[in-house]
């Protein structure tokens, strides 16, 4: 009978790891397939822990390792996973105890995962249980988002898993804000140029006067267009390299002097304003064109946004195995309370200002996405009536041909 159970329990236990394992290259979600498997081994422990009966008895046999127990199986996954029994917490595991509390064993498990829908799945017929999942907010923290997946072991046992989607929410809401605002700020100039067109059309064309002044804006209102555009294509290009390594290397105080140059006639005439203090550096590892771009985008903000008539210093200095470049403005500042967002797509401080300097709300997101792809850091500093200093830290590259 004891051997017949064990051949039974290593067939089932086979058949739930041979399952996961063909869920996975059938290319199902691995959390999915690793929690299936627990909950077919557990099922199996639960089952033969009352198979044999005592009054059976078994056979000697030779020393085997000793079956992992429900705890231990649960352990040893990274997220917060609970067994119940019925409608308390038989066993949980390191993440759902730091999670929910130390206390939850043994307690009633609608008391132990504070959450209406929660609760309600967790009393409602186990057979409604499979493939079914239920999303979470608030536990934890208030902004963490949870999605509930519940197993049955059988023997109104059930396996809980929580899985943390508060990152891929994240994401979502990125994407569904940038669609948002790309779509704003073409849709404005957009409207512009329509009506600018429509009112030559119907009653300025014989005014040589007004119609120059339409045809001006409406130049202005494509050019600004062109450059969302150039920027949104440039930042897709930068986002899609950003984990391949740049592999040739660039001086950085030639790049800079050249920079210069470009802008020295741009901003008003503000070029008499650009103060340099480069000192020798090594090269660093880099691609130049967004190398380039970085350069243009610092410089270009301090220049806009400066006071006319005060310095935009540029410094470039060695530090150890890094190379520091800071861009100093002597403008309004930014309230403490935006330089955590500076980065995103498509914020602004002042919406108004930005579009009358010619701004498109992506600068400096490009110049965080090229910090990152060449393992860089970039800090940002303002004090409010005083300026503002960004501060870009790059690794210098091991000898080898500069570009």
């Amino acid at each position: 009978m004891a051997i017949g159970s064990g051949i039974r329990t290593l067939v089932a236990a086979g058949v739930a790891i041979g399952g996961a394992a063909a869920g996975f290259l059938l290319g199902a979600d691995i959390n999915a397939v690793v929690v299936a498997a627990v909950a077919g081994l557990a099922a199996v422990l639960i089952a033969a822990s009352g198979e044999a009966p005592e009054s059976v008895p078994r056979p000697p046999t030779r020393s085997r390792p000793e079956q992992p127990s429900v705890q231990a199986l649960i352990d040893a996954l990274a997220g917060p996973v609970l067994v119940t029994a019925g409608t308390r917490v038989a066993c949980a595991n390191e993440a759902a105890r730091t999670l929910l509390g130390a206390h939850i064993v043994g307690q009633d498990v609608r008391i132990a995962i504070r959450h209406p829908a929660a609760a309600e799945r967790l009393i409602a017929d186990p057979a409604e249980d499979a493939g079914s999942t239920t999303h979470l907010v608030g536990i934890g923290t208030r902004e963490q988002r949870w999605e509930m997946r519940v197993r049955p072991l059988g023997d109104e046992r059930r396996l809980v898993q929580l899985v943390d989607e508060t990152q891929l929410y994240a994401a979502e809401r990125m994407r569904v804000d940038f669609v948002a605002n790309a779509s704003h700020e073409l849709r404005t100039p957009l409207a512009s140029l329509r009506g600018f067109a429509e009112t030559l059309r119907e009653e300025a064309g014989e005014d040589p006067q007004l119609r120059n002044r339409f045809l001006g804006i409406m130049l202005d209102e494509t050019r600004r267009m062109q450059r969302l555009i150039d920027e949104l294509i440039s930042l897709s290009r930068i986002e899609a390299g950003k984990f391949r390594a740049p592999d040739t290397t660039v001086a950085l105080d030639g790049l800079v002097r050249e920079v210069r140059g470009a802008l020295v006639d741009l901003h008003g005439g503000r070029g008499a304003d650009l103060v340099l203090e480069v000192a020798e550096v090594p090269a660093v590892k880099g691609d130049r064109a967004q190398l380039s771009q970085l350069i243009h985008n610092l410089v270009g903000n301090a220049m806009a946004y400066g006071r006319p008539g005060t310095p935009v210093r540029v410094e470039l200095e060695p530090m150890e195995d890094m190379v520091r470049l800071r861009v100093t403005d002597q403008g309004e500042g930014i309230p403490a309370k935006h330089l955590p967002r500076l980065t995103e797509r498509f914020y602004r401080v002042d919406a108004g200002r930005s579009r009358s300097v010619g701004g498109t709300g992506l600068g400096l997101s490009i110049v965080r996405h090229i910090v990152e792809r060449h393992r860089g850091r970039l800090d940002i500093e303002s004090t409010v009536g005083v300026g503002t200093t960004v501060t870009v830290i790059l690794p210098k590259a091991d000898d080898g041909a500069v570009s």
